[in-house]
């Protein structure tokens, strides 16, 4: 019997998301470990929420390097929050009066996430999986005990 692993997405696609996993560990590891591991301060606030919130982002996306189709739900996290932030956010200030300095560098970031996410991903499989597929049961089946 043949053990090897049948994947529901294509190779260029594994490549495509494992670059995706890549591309948001690297960047997070470069723009927001440094003031994880050597804080700025000694205060707790909205910073340093962000911070870490973002730091276990990129933990997951590394281990998304690993376990490309597994780890899916973390890339679609990541394009609604940013899709989110836009619509709710940037596209009100821009409206408003425009963008601050903070709020255009983050506007692109974001932007980033919200072209490249969506051709990393699989459609076909998220909406077979996540959309098609039935719902999990509320509660575990209890196993039947054999006489």
């Amino acid at each position: 019997m043949n053990n090897t692993p049948v994947y529901e997405v294509s190779t260029l696609r594994l490549f495509l998301l494992r670059g995706m996993y890549l591309f948001i560990a690297v960047g997070l590891a470069l723009t927001v470990w440094p003031d994880i591991i050597v804080p700025p301060g000694t205060a707790a606030n909205q910073e340093t929420v962000i911070h870490a919130l973002l730091g276990g982002l990129s933990v997951m996306c590394a281990l998304g390097l690993r376990y490309p189709v597994q780890m899916i739900p973390i890339l679609l996290f990541e394009l609604i929050w940013k899709v989110i932030w836009v619509v709710a956010f940037a596209f009100r200030m821009w409206l408003h009066g425009g963008l601050d300095d903070y709020a255009a560098q983050t506007l692109f970031a974001c932007m980033m996430g919200v072209v490249l996410v969506p051709i990393a991903l699989p459609w076909g499989y998220v909406y077979r999986r996540y959309i098609k597929a039935p719902m999990e049961p509320w509660r575990a089946k209890r196993p039947t005990q054999s006489p």
